[in-house]
């Protein structure tokens, strides 16, 4: 699909971009959008292009390996030829005049020889908006491929260079196979595994009884605490077209299994439907709701956090490290979002980890925080915190919450601004995402550390932290498994 525009639509966009005369292009990216084509800061990348490169390898980022040089040449040969199309406009313009001119002089001759050449040049300028239009295409189509810079202080290399930042709860208790949630679970009556797998499929749940109670009460308190820091409480939508997720930095493919799809898609009612898919994560419809829109920036920061279901396929072999409810295919996941102004990201990410210190603090569970590598750095994020609860039951730490501060990653993709008063400037805003609470993997943590056994060894009941308790559901003499701190 190719987009049109006029000259004068197409001038204005790619001004506000890059300063070069022609900026409209369809890519396969973007075909069927709402949202205007990404507004990518080609010069940044054609200017840097040795960073950037050292950059994505830096992340293994899938990308071809010249990628960035073929961006920097296209991004050359797109503004020659945007200068060469402006200047055969103006000619156009120019005849245009002495076509008028020689009509009202009845001057035939002049003016046939006027028509003969603007017919000429007509025919030039299709050829040349044609090409130009499929430079821009190419152009962003391989840009949109790049990944964000990667914050100076972000430790190079795999997983295991991830560098811890603070530790905070009580210490660790020892490796017990015995506090194996899911055996746990089990036993007491808060999971089926078996008949949801007879229902939806494998790594599907029900929670039942207490876990789901403890689910309702994690939601609720986790929002709580976030609206006590001046979060707004949203509800999103678990559908969204998959145009925002690709815009947000979500890749569609699991690389490690082309042929298999991260994400759940939707079957169209309508050839001309939009793509449309189920939300990997809450955050994809929160940035959303601030697409396309300019913000004053009195109104900056916004924070919101957001409840939805999160929908992950991941294909691949399910082994231990997945058991039970630790990787599975939905979950109920609080969600903090901000948008701020471009030197106001790296304190709201500070802020946003203190909400997060803070949800983890009241459940009194062992967390240490990480500072994520650059492998482990997904294309939107330019540094990337992961907090790790410790779970003796699955032998080691487990992730429990992510923070990535994405800067204008998202928002140049999104098309989210925010206007400065005082100097009448438009800029693209940060964005930041950070999850509040991913329901079942705090189960995990709380079932495998608060587990209490009676002397034949068999779990009897689960002791959960008292900040919970003004949420539960559950009255009267009703017979319970649980224990209050």
């Amino acid at each position: 699909m190719t987009f049109c525009c006029s000259a004068r639509a197409r001038l204005s966009n790619f001004l506000y971009t890059v300063g070069s005369p022609c900026r409209h292009a369809s890519s396969s990216a973007v075909a069927d959008s709402m949202l205007p084509p990404p507004r990518l800061n080609y010069r940044n990348i054609s200017e840097n292009s040795l960073y950037k490169t050292t950059n994505a390898i830096n992340r293994k980022a899938p990308i071809p390996e010249d990628a960035v040089q073929e961006v920097s040449r296209l991004y050359g040969e797109f503004k020659n030829s945007s200068s060469v199309l402006n200047e055969k406009r103006n000619a156009r313009s120019m005849i245009g005049e002495t076509i008028r001119r020689s009509a009202s002089q009845k001057d035939v001759k002049a003016q046939e020889s006027a028509l003969s050449e603007a017919k000429l040049l007509k025919d030039e300028i299709a050829e040349m908006e044609t090409a130009c239009s499929r430079l821009e295409s190419e152009l962003l189509e391989l840009a949109l491929s790049i990944p964000n810079d990667t914050h100076p202080a972000s430790p190079l290399g795999p997983e295991s260079a991830a560098v811890t930042l603070s530790t905070q709860g009580p210490a660790c208790l020892p490796v017990s196979p015995a506090r194996d949630h899911l055996k746990i679970a089990k036993k007491l009556n808060l999971v089926d595994m078996e008949n949801a797998s007879n229902v939806s499929g494998t790594s599907w749940y029900f929670l039942k009884n207490e876990g789901a109670l403890l689910e309702l009460a994690l939601t609720n308190y986790a929002i709580t605490v976030a609206m006590d820091h001046g979060f707004q409480l949203v509800t999103t939508p678990d559908v969204v077209r998959s145009d925002i997720a690709r815009r947000c930095g979500f890749q569609p493919r699991d690389l490690s299994h082309p042929n298999h799809s991260q994400s759940y898609h939707l079957q169209s009612t309508s050839p001309a439907s939009p793509e449309l898919i189920l939300a990997g994560t809450a955050e994809i419809p929160l940035a959303g709701m601030f697409a396309n829109r300019l913000l004053p920036s009195k109104a900056l920061p916004q924070k919101v956090v957001g409840v939805g279901h999160a929908f992950r396929a991941e294909a691949g072999a399910r082994g231990a490290e997945a058991r039970g409810l630790y990787r599975v295919h939905q979950f109920t996941k609080v969600e903090l979002f901000a948008v701020t102004e471009a030197d106001e990201s790296e304190s709201m990410m500070e802020e946003i980890r203190q909400v997060q210190s803070s949800i983890l603090r009241g459940l009194d569970l062992p967390v240490r925080t990480l500072d994520m590598p650059s492998e482990e750095l997904g294309a939107s994020a330019y540094r990337k915190y992961d907090m790790e609860a410790w779970m003796p039951g699955r032998g080691g730490w487990g992730e429990i919450t992510s923070l990535s501060n994405c800067t204008d990653y998202q928002a140049r993709r999104l098309n989210v601004r925010y206007h400065i008063e005082a100097n009448k400037q438009n800029l693209f805003a940060h964005t930041l995402n950070g999850t509040a609470a991913a329901i079942p993997r705090l189960i995990v943590a709380l079932v495998e550390n608060g587990v209490r056994f009676d002397e034949a060894g068999e779990p009897i009941t689960i002791v959960l932290p008292a900040v919970l308790k003004q949420y539960w559901l559950g009255t009267g003499s009703q017979k319970t498994v649980v224990e209050w701190k």
